[in-house]
């Protein structure tokens, strides 16, 4: 926290903007929870450096799916849908959380499914917050237990996948998180060479990357 409170306070307002692809908390159990003292200081971070004229975008990612505009107001962001095709200084660039990738991950991805349905959400959250959070503990408590026994490359992208999300978007700077495997990555697809680049897990450096009009990208 105090990593993240430095970095909104000293390094994101040197920017025009910042994209948060999503995982931003271990879990979300809804809007209703925004009061919680962690997410609060969260919360304020981002609200001083929007108020800092530095636009903040927030994507959700799978551990925070359940994030609405109700957070998105409180902190002064705007929501992005995944994935979001954007220019970046004259780069057309895709931002996803990434999840989508890992094709290979058969279960993961049935999962992925069923948590996305709007009326799986409405069900969920309509269940009292204490029973959310119990539930959703018990759930990241199983998926790491099962990570224990999955082949580390299932649960990292698909290259075909990405091939494919890359052609349909015709050829794109790819950023994306969820693997948390921090690299950057070269795709030939149909005679184009696209950037692939990956964030990493937020530590007490500032895991960011940061992109420039007159500069290559690069990890900060």
């Amino acid at each position: 926290m105090a990593a993240f409170l430095h970095f909104t306070a000293t390094i994101a307002p040197q920017a025009e903007a910042l994209y948060i692809l999503g995982d931003l908390f271990e879990y979300w159990a809804g809007d209703d929870d925004l009061h919680d003292p962690f997410h609060q200081k969260v919360i304020r971070g981002l609200r001083s450096l929007s108020a800092q004229n530095t636009r903040v975008f927030i994507m959700r990612g799978n551990r925070d799916l359940l994030m609405g505009e109700a957070f998105a107001f409180a902190c002064g962001a705007t929501l992005l849908p995944d994935p979001l095709l954007i220019d970046l200084y004259g780069a057309p660039t895709l931002l996803s959380h990434g999840d989508m990738l890992c094709t290979d991950d058969i279960e993961y991805q049935n999962f992925r499914k069923q948590v996305h349905s709007g009326e799986f959400q409405r069900k969920f959250l309509a269940k009292p917050l204490a029973e959310r959070r119990v539930y959703i503990e018990q759930l990241r408590l199983l998926s790491n237990q099962e990570k224990q026994s999955k082949d580390a490359a299932i649960m990292d992208v698909n290259e075909y996948a990405v091939t494919c999300l890359l052609r349909e978007y015709h050829y794109p700077r790819l950023i994306h998180g969820h693997t948390h495997r921090q690299n950057r990555h070269e795709h030939p697809v149909d005679e184009h060479l696209c950037e692939r680049w990956v964030l990493g897990d937020w530590n007490p450096h500032a895991n960011a990357l940061r992109i420039d009009a007159d500069q290559p990208p690069g990890f900060i």
